[in-house]
């Protein structure tokens, strides 16, 4: 696959407020005021069918701490190029794995107040590579202290319109990570933009249900759900 499109280009998925764009060059002319983070986008195609009928497509890979996150961090400029810098934090908690300039995949400026300019790479890897980055991360120095485990994201939308990526969109995100996640689906092309839009909308409905008290006196709270099969993007 290749990473990055044409060019830098801007999200434009309704409901979802943008970022300034940086060039690469743009952002490490920034003066001393200014962090640096850099984050990985670590996937790889994935060819399983989940129920048996839904295509998986693709593996991302996503750290949790409390909120979720691309593997990565803050990157001092004083002593490492940013993907030294990255490599070294990635080495910390996922083994084996080495990213250069040429997996560079865009600059955002995180909102204000803080001045933090988000650098994102993307690496495409096997499925069996991607799996053992899972065990080895399991290993890591951080593991059950900092870093509580390593999620996939799901890339599919259910019946319902809200099991699958947009159940998993309205989990809290770190700093640019969830941005980060939308930009990546859409320009790696793993979820169409229109897709994206519509599980961004579902995460912003309001939320029905049944009141408790309803629900344990109804009969239909005590009846099997009828089974549905989920749909695909």
């Amino acid at each position: 696959m290749a990473l990055g499109g044409s060019g830098p280009q801007p999200l434009g998925v309704p409901g979802v407020a943008e970022l300034k764009m940086l060039s690469r060059r743009e952002a490490l002319r920034l003066g001393p005021g200014w962090s640096h983070s850099c984050h990985a986008v670590l996937f790889a195609p994935q060819p399983g069918l989940l129920f048996g009928r839904i295509p998986l497509r693709y593996a991302v890979l996503l750290r949790f701490d409390g909120r979720l996150g691309f593997p990565g961090g803050f990157v001092d400029r004083q002593l490492w190029a940013l993907e030294d810098g990255l490599n070294w934090l990635l080495g910390l908690g996922l083994g084996s794995v080495h990213l250069t300039n040429a997996d560079y995949l865009a600059s955002h400026v995180a909102a204000r107040p803080h001045r933090v300019v988000a650098h994102l790479y993307a690496k495409e890897l096997t499925l069996p590579q991607l799996h053992a980055m899972e065990i080895s991360a399991v290993h890591s120095r951080d593991h059950g202290l900092e870093v509580m485990g390593t999620v996939r994201v799901p890339l599919y939308m259910q019946k319902d319109r809200l099991g699958g990526l947009p159940a998993f969109l309205g989990n809290s995100f770190v700093g640019t990570a969830k941005f980060q996640l939308l930009y990546a689906l859409k320009v790696l092309h793993m979820v169409p933009v229109e897709k994206l839009a519509e599980a961004v909308a579902a995460t912003q409905k309001p939320k029905t249900g049944i009141p408790e008290a309803e629900a344990t006196t109804s009969p239909a709270a005590s009846a099997p759900a009828p089974a549905t099969a989920p749909a695909t993007f």
